[in-house]
């Protein structure tokens, strides 16, 4: 094969050779942007459960919140009435107690 040939074969190759090397390069490219594209999509979503979930969770705490301060004011209602009950039913013990404190006070000064 005469140089020039040779020389022709080797330019060809070299041409092939850089319309591959680009055609990777420009493959890789749309790649990585699909991949990103890909990834934020993941993300978002991915964010967007997560948001969710957290809703959720804040839904169900505050339900069991609600839940306990109800059972607490029930509770407490429940031992005023307990509390006032015995009160009525010591009311009049308690005003012959003072009445008799205050006959025997009465009685001394005299």
């Amino acid at each position: 094969m005469a140089r020039p040939e040779v020389l022709d074969r080797i330019k060809g190759a070299e041409r092939e050779a850089d319309e591959i090397l680009a055609e990777a390069e420009s493959d890789r490219d749309e790649r990585i942007a699909e991949a990103r594209r890909r990834a934020d999509e993941i993300r978002a979503q991915a964010e967007a459960e997560a948001d969710e979930h957290e809703a959720e969770r804040l839904a169900e705490a505050r339900a069991g919140i609600e839940e306990e301060r109800e059972a607490i004011l029930e509770a407490g209602e429940e031992e005023r009435a307990a509390l006032e009950a015995q009160a009525e039913d010591r009311e009049e013990e308690v005003v012959e107690e003072v009445l008799d404190r205050f006959k025997e006070a009465v009685h001394a000064q005299t």
